[in-house]
């Protein structure tokens, strides 16, 4: 039997918490023998999103084989920060000092430590990060470098594995996070029964980038060219003619071009393109042959995304 702990900080994300939580409580339900406990530092926990829990205040007994994750929070302003009670020792809005020595201890005694997203500030504060490789989520990545410099920072990754730290980028790749660590005690096939089950659409790996093509070109205020990126996002695998999308919108086709290109840097064209070359890539990366991954992203054959990719 595997123990769980999920160290509950005030103010923590609820999907940093029920993510990798639910990993562990459907594999446990599959019979892969996982028991999930909840401490805090009070027994009533207020989250980021409203909803308060409850927890206990008394920590189980640890063995090396268990695990002690910690969720991520937000942290207080700057000027609640500077309200603290302990000389800003705890300005992130973290754990205690006694809170931290439990954490190193585990980790000393051969047991396996993991954050999500701002948790990793409690690793670095425990001494966890000194000398690994971690990540957190990209918001936060230059303050933690700035707080722990002789952590080695990995920008824009899922989660990082250093031995037995391990550390995410926050909110949803908790999940991945999670299943990882399943797949890596039970096997990849353990870890896809449990995302089939959490209707995960596809487990990622660690090294994927955090934001997706999706998201990296939506940083602007143009509705028109909203709505296109609609379209496109729920077409790119198939043939889209410029004088649909310009009729979609409203504008002539070199209207929507200019519009297009003003607010993402990418033509019509060559947004679909990136979306089907990162589509590509994943299937790629999940054993997919590149003529396989070519056809299922709407190109004829694979000397298009060969090009792509080579251009990339």
């Amino acid at each position: 039997m595997t123990r769980v702990v999920f160290l509950l900080v005030p103010q923590l994300h609820l999907l940093d918490l029920a993510g990798p939580a639910q990993v562990f409580s459907t594999a446990a339900d599959l019979g892969l023998g996982y028991e999930i406990g909840y401490v805090a530092e009070q027994e009533d926990v207020p989250t980021a999103q409203g909803l308060p829990l409850r927890a206990a205040t008394e920590w189980p007994p640890l063995s090396a084989g268990d695990l002690v994750v910690v969720p991520g929070w937000r942290e207080p302003s700057p000027g609640e920060a500077s309200r603290g009670g302990d000389g800003g020792s705890r300005g992130d809005g973290g754990p205690s000092p006694a809170t931290l020595e439990r954490l190193a201890a585990h980790h000393t005694a051969g047991g396996t430590v993991a954050s999500i997203c701002t948790g990793a500030s409690a690793l670095g504060r425990a001494g966890l990060l000194d000398g690994r490789r971690c990540t957190t989520h990209h918001d936060a990545q230059d303050e933690l470098a700035r707080r722990h410099p002789g952590a080695c920072v990995v920008r824009d990754v899922l989660y990082v594995v250093d031995g037995r730290v391990v550390t995410s980028a926050g909110i949803a790749s908790g999940i991945d996070l999670a299943l990882h660590l399943v797949a890596g005690r039970h096997g990849p096939a353990a870890a896809a029964r449990i995302a089939r089950e959490m209707v995960v659409y596809a487990r990622r790996n660690g090294d994927e980038q955090q934001t997706s093509a999706m998201l990296r070109h939506r940083a602007h205020l143009v509705d028109a060219v909203h709505h296109v990126q609609d379209l496109i996002d729920a077409g790119f695998t198939t043939r889209l003619r410029l004088a649909e999308l310009a009729a979609a919108s409203g504008v002539s086709e070199r209207t929507l071009t200019r519009h297009f290109t003003e607010a993402t840097g990418l033509t019509p064209l060559r947004y679909q393109q990136e979306l089907r070359l990162e589509r590509a890539e994943h299937l790629i990366s999940h054993g997919a042959t590149a003529e396989a991954a070519a056809r299922a992203v709407g190109f004829q054959d694979a000397r298009m995304l060969r090009r792509l990719r080579s251009r990339a």
